[in-house]
């Protein structure tokens, strides 16, 4: 397999992974806003900053307000995060290698990407449309990955998809838990408890979570333990841990994994190492921080050691080549500043 094949293979992934991802955070929001009772707070401008687009956003839009943010995080593709540019850049990333991919994958992402280009405007302005318009984006990308996943040889390339995925999964979640730590509770403690057990349902319930908390954890929806499961459990396929797991599967598999997987092994050390016990949203803050830090820092390695061609350390899947990204292959420049 070529290097660039493999890389636009994972920026693939990550792209259809950060859709559904994107979508997820944009509805874990609007659950959590309707939930909110007199007393308590949220800035729609958080949204940005857990995004990573706020200075990008005020270059385009000035003040935040509801509505400019809900379109600039879902129709508008100067945003590279955008949930309609992670479409099309998934689409162009996969225009280039079909050969590699089932057949009907190409006419699911093409299709996805033609109802998010003539749906994604409409349905940001009002806060049904656009639950429904996200949900409908999640059910259709989850149709992807079930082709893949019961379609696709599990060979070298499968692994790079894998690679992908799960580093936007894991990501996203840790952005999630993260913004409800910035919501500004009621100072009447009996207010602050049923508004905090009400937070945390509608995050379990955005990133279909519920369930499998109740079945793993406990019926009762406490902070701590919904940070806990969400982070540290090993079963659940949207937690941090499952997704380090997953990660740590896949690299086996691939030759010259050393590093990353060194970067993915210290990952999961310091993340069993963390307790949630007392609970404050700013040490869980700083906690979800570092996590991210050291997804960073696992990407970084993945991409010096099979995609730097520059680099050549290793020779694998070495091909030279006159430009830095291949034709259709998009990475957004906040995303290479952050990772």
């Amino acid at each position: 397999m070529l290097s660039r094949v493999a890389e636009n293979l994972y920026w693939m992934a990550r792209y259809l992974e950060r859709t559904e991802d994107m979508a997820r955070l944009i509805n874990a929001t609007t659950l959590l806003l309707l939930d909110l009772p007199p007393g308590a707070r949220f800035g729609w401008d958080i949204l940005l900053q857990v995004a990573g687009v706020g200075e990008l956003y005020r270059e385009h839009y000035g003040p935040p307000e509801e509505a400019r943010i809900m379109r600039f995080l879902i129709a508008d593709e100067r945003n590279p995060s955008a949930v309609l540019s992670c479409i099309h850049q998934a689409r162009e990333n996969s225009r280039t290698f079909r050969d590699v991919l089932p057949a009907e994958f190409w006419e699911r992402i093409n299709a996805l990407f033609l109802f998010g280009r003539d749906h994604a405007s409409a349905s940001a302005a009002n806060r049904h449309d656009r639950y429904a318009f996200l949900t409908e984006v999640i059910a259709r990308r989850h149709a992807l990955v079930g082709l893949l996943v019961g379609s696709m040889s599990q060979d070298t390339a499968y692994q790079f998809i894998k690679l992908g995925r799960n580093m936007d999964r894991a990501d996203m979640t840790t952005r999630i838990v993260d913004v409800t730590t910035a919501v500004i509770l009621p100072q009447r403690d009996s207010l602050r408890e049923a508004v905090g057990e009400s937070l945390w349902l509608g995050v379990l319930r955005a990133m279909s979570a519920f369930e499998m908390y109740r079945r793993h954890v406990s019926v009762q929806v406490r902070g701590n333990q919904v940070v806990n499961f969400l982070l540290k459990n090993g079963k659940f396929p949207r937690t941090v841990k499952h997704c380090l797991g997953e990660m740590e599967v896949a690299l086996a598999l691939l030759p010259n994994s050393g590093g990353p997987m060194d970067m993915v092994r210290r990952a999961r050390k310091r993340l069993d190492a963390l307790r949630f016990d007392d609970l404050s949203p700013a040490l869980l803050h700083e906690y979800l921080d570092q996590a991210q830090k050291d997804l960073g820092t696992i990407h970084h390695a993945i991409h010096r050691e099979y995609f730097d061609h520059l680099a050549g350390s290793t020779g694998f899947y070495a091909e030279p080549r006159r430009n830095p990204r291949p034709e259709g292959h998009h990475v957004p420049t906040q995303f290479q500043q952050n990772f």
